[in-house]
């Protein structure tokens, strides 16, 4: 396996130019730039809020200097909140070429996508420049998220890629899992999972936090679809969404945007601190497969028992379908079919050992279906967080 090797020492599996907006404003000439530029390494990310958040810079700032990002053209109207001359230091700091372009000193829409076309083949450029170099299994990054679960997402797909992460683990590799909303009822087993009495003391707030702040915004995780695929209860699907973690033990507790500084298991919790202010934590799955990728997740492996299209900017996602008869329907779509442990085709391990061979074939360079069929999602809002404490575990930026 080989990888881009960046300065900070981290390698990436994907060579991508950003094109990156920081308001609604901006968005229309950040995409256009995108769609005339026709190369599927030229990926659109943006922000579409007018007044500053910390969470959206630390989110933007892991994107923006994650390992699969050689270049940054940053895309500004000139009059918005987010802080656009800090992100661009951090780039830059980063031994990344970035590029700013305002639209309100540039000329408006058209001389702006006409120069903004310029820089990124400027940024094209430098970003072939970068050395190819080996890459081992410890220095990969996955995470993995469940979306349109039904009844048997919990059989089949989520313990197959626990599997798959207990075998990365042993490798060194680090994994992530995330949604503390929907593990609610799990937090006793994942505390007697943690390295250490004081880590599961933690997971046990972060899982009491989510399903207080779920209880006071009158919504759960809970969705009419996980009804109709045949889920009777939050519990259940927690039990199910838990699968996915394998049964490694849990060496830390982070938050979106922290970078893991070892290898091993972190739980990511994504439900915000403090009063609710913004809406839901999980406002569709495309936002957190975000925030894990800001956390330096070179792969994303998505579980899904309805189906699901998604895909994502800058890191690729394995969707791994659990139900036989949505992978018959949409098997275009998927790239392991895990409902082959319903049928009784295949063990959950070897449907395991595909999902482990499948991500080094992907941190190899082949793409995965959601990259084969363009797609590149991106959602980013606002949230508010407070930084991990000591008993979490250190974590580096």
């Amino acid at each position: 396996m080989k990888g881009f090797l960046r300065p900070d020492g981290r390698k990436g599996i994907r060579n991508v130019v950003l094109v990156t907006y920081l308001v609604e404003c901006a968005h229309h000439v950040a995409r256009v730039i995108v769609n005339k530029s026709d190369n599927e390494n030229v990926q659109l990310i943006g922000f579409p809020g007018c007044y500053p958040n910390e969470y959206s810079l630390k989110i933007m700032e892991g994107l923006c200097t994650h390992p699969n990002v050689a270049g940054v053209l940053i895309v500004s109207l000139g009059c918005e909140g987010f802080n656009r001359e800090k992100l661009a230091n951090t780039i830059e700091k980063s031994g990344r070429s970035v590029e700013t372009l305002v639209i309100q000193k540039s000329g408006g829409t058209k001389t702006s996508i006409e120069s903004g076309l310029e820089r990124v083949d400027e940024l094209f450029v430098a970003a072939n420049k970068f050395e190819i170099v080996p890459m081992g299994l410890n220095e990969l990054v996955v995470g993995t998220i469940c979306g349109g679960s039904d009844g048997t997402s919990g059989i089949g797909a989520n313990p197959a890629v626990g599997h798959c992460f207990d075998r990365l683990i042993e490798k060194d590799a680090i994994c992530m899992f995330e949604e503390t909303g929907e593990l609610i009822g799990c937090e006793q087993i994942m505390a007697e999972r943690a390295i250490t009495p004081e880590l599961g003391e933690e997971i046990m707030k972060s899982v009491a936090k989510a399903e207080q702040y779920y209880t006071h915004m009158g919504y759960g995780s809970f969705a009419p679809g996980n009804a109709e695929g045949g889920l009777s209860t939050q519990e259940e699907k927690s039990m199910g969404a838990y699968a996915k973690s394998g049964s490694s033990k849990i060496h830390g507790l982070i938050k979106p945007g922290d970078i893991p500084s070892q290898g091993g298991l972190y739980l990511m919790d994504v439900v915000p601190d403090g009063d609710p202010m913004f809406g839901f934590p999980n406002i569709v799955d495309s936002a957190e497969i975000v925030e894990m990728i800001a956390s330096g997740c070179h792969i994303i492996l998505f579980t899904t028992g309805r189906g699901s299209v998604v895909g994502s900017a800058i890191s690729p996602v394995i969707k791994v379908c659990a139900n036989p008869e949505t992978y018959e329907n949409m098997s275009g779509d998927m790239d392991i079919n895990a409902g082959k442990v319903i049928s009784g085709d295949a063990t959950v391990q070897e449907v395991g050992n595909e999902i482990y061979d499948l991500v080094i074939e992907v941190a190899e360079g082949n793409p995965s279906k959601s990259e084969e069929l363009g797609h590149q999602e991106f959602v980013l809002t606002y949230k508010k967080f407070e930084g991990v404490g000591p008993s979490c575990l250190p974590t580096i930026r």
